[in-house]
C-alpha cells in the first residue's frame, strides 16, 4: 500500500509545469522536501547574463513548500498555495543547478505554514527566501 509520501511524491513528479522546468524531487518525509532544478536556457530570463528568470525560481520555491506540506503527518491529503511571499536576495549563478528546500513548520486545523531556501552551488548565500501559508485537508 502506498504511503501518504509516496502518494504527495508521485503528485509532484507529474504536475506539468514540474516537468517542463526540469524539476527534480530529491527529498522528501515528513514535512520536509528539497526539489532541485537544473540550469537550462531555456529558462533564462535575461539572454545577456544568463540568468534564470525569478518566475522559474518562483514556481521552484512554491512547489518545494507544496511538497512539504503534502507530506506533513498532520496533513491528511493535498494543498494549495494561500500565501507565498518571496524575498530574492541575488541571482542564481548561470549554468549552476538551483534546490529549494521548504520545511512545514506549524500546521493548524486549515493552514500549513511554511519556510523554503533556494540556493545555488553557494549553499551558504541563497538566491531566495520564502514563507508561505498552504491549506490543509482534513482533521488534524
Amino acid at each position: 500500500m502506498a504511503t501518504k509520501t509516496d502518494i504527495a511524491r508521485q503528485f509532484i513528479t507529474a504536475i506539468p509545469h514540474s516537468k517542463a522546468l526540469g524539476m527534480r524531487l530529491t527529498e522528501m518525509g515528513d514535512g520536509v522536501a528539497t526539489i532541485e532544478m537544473p540550469y537550462d536556457e531555456k529558462l533564462v530570463g535575461d539572454p545577456k547574463t544568463g540568468v534564470i528568470h525569478g518566475g522559474a525560481v518562483s514556481a521552484l520555491m512554491d512547489t518545494c513548500c507544496g511538497a512539504a506540506v503534502m507530506c506533513h503527518p498532520d496533513n491528511a491529503g493535498g494543498t494549495a498555495t494561500i500565501d507565498l511571499r518571496i524575498d530574492y536576495m541575488r541571482t542564481a549563478t548561470p549554468g549552476q543547478t538551483i534546490t529549494a528546500h521548504a520545511t512545514c513548520y506549524h500546521v493548524t486545523r486549515t493552514v500549513a505554514f511554511v519556510r523554503a531556501t533556494a540556493t545555488d552551488a553557494d549553499a551558504d548565500n541563497p538566491v531566495a527566501a520564502a514563507t508561505g501559508a498552504f491549506t490543509v485537508e482534513g482533521s488534524r
